[in-house]
C-alpha cells in the first residue's frame, strides 16, 4: 500500500468558516499576533490570551469539516495516509482521518506551564485559576512564535517515507513546516492545491490553482482510481 503524506494549512480550514491565522496587516482577527501568539504576550496579559483562545474554541463548535477534509478521509480506503497539519482545529479528526499530526498544537487541548508534557483535553473556556495537578496555570496547547515545534521531528520522519506528498491551502512560507518538502525522496510525486500557489519547482510537482474544497475531491478521486 502506497504512503500518502498530506500537509495542510489555513486554506483548508478557511473553507469551513475559520479565519486564517493572520491577514496582510499581521493581525489575527483584529489582534496583534505578538500579543496573543507569543510567550511575551502570555507574560504581559494572560487574561487577553486566554480570552482570545476561548473565543476560537467556541467558534470551532459552530463549524464543520468541508469536502476537502471528507475527501482526505476517503484516501484511507486504498492508501496509508498521514496528515500533517499547521491548523489547530480538529476538523481532520471530525472528518474521520485516523492519523493526524498537529505541528502547531491543538485548540481543544491545554497544557501545564510547569510541565510541557502534561497535556489535557479541554472543551470549554480556560480561565485564570485553572491549574494543573502541580498547582500551576494551564495555558493553550498552541505553538507560539518563538517556541520550538515538538512534532517536527516526527513529521520529518513520516515525510521521508512518502510515495505521494499532497500540499493543501498553505503558502509554504512558514517555517519549519515549509521545509518538510526538502525531506521527500526524488521519486516522490508532489501535488500542490491552492488558489494562489507559491511553491518552488520540484521534480514531479503538479500544481492545481483551486480552492481546497474543489481541488482536493478531484485529486482524491483520481488517486483512488489509480490505486
Amino acid at each position: 500500500m502506497k504512503k500518502i503524506v498530506v500537509l495542510t494549512g489555513a486554506g483548508v480550514s478557511a473553507e469551513s468558516g475559520i479565519n486564517t491565522f493572520r491577514d496582510a496587516n499581521g493581525l489575527w482577527e483584529g489582534h496583534d499576533v505578538t500579543k496573543v501568539a507569543s510567550p511575551q504576550g502570555w507574560v504581559q496579559d494572560q487574561e487577553l490570551v486566554l480570552d482570545f483562545y476561548n473565543k476560537r474554541r467556541r467558534e470551532l463548535k459552530k463549524v464543520h469539516p468541508n469536502p476537502a477534509h471528507l475527501a482526505l478521509k476517503k484516501l484511507e480506503e486504498k492508501y496509508d495516509v498521514d496528515i500533517i497539519t499547521q491548523n489547530i482545529d480538529d476538523l481532520h479528526e471530525r472528518a474521520g482521518s485516523s492519523k493526524v499530526i498537529h505541528l502547531h498544537g491543538e485548540l481543544k487541548k491545554v497544557r501545564s506551564t510547569f510541565d510541557d508534557d502534561l497535556i489535557l483535553d479541554w472543551e470549554e473556556d480556560l480561565n485564570l485559576g485553572d491549574f494543573c495537578e502541580h498547582n500551576h496555570q494551564l495555558r493553550p496547547h498552541v505553538v507560539w512564535f518563538g517556541e520550538p515545534v515538538p512534532m517536527m521531528e516526527k513529521a520529518i520522519r513520516i515525510t521521508m517515507d512518502a510515495d505521494i506528498l499532497i500540499i493543501i491551502g498553505t503558502s509554504m512560507q512558514v517555517y519549519p513546516a515549509a521545509g518538510l518538502i526538502d525531506f521527500i525522496s526524488e521519486e516522490t510525486e508532489v501535488h500542490f492545491i491552492d488558489p494562489r500557489p507559491t511553491v518552488r519547482e520540484t521534480k514531479g510537482l503538479k500544481v492545481y490553482a483551486e480552492k481546497a474544497a474543489e481541488g482536493v475531491p478531484k485529486l482524491v478521486n483520481r488517486l483512488l482510481d489509480e490505486a
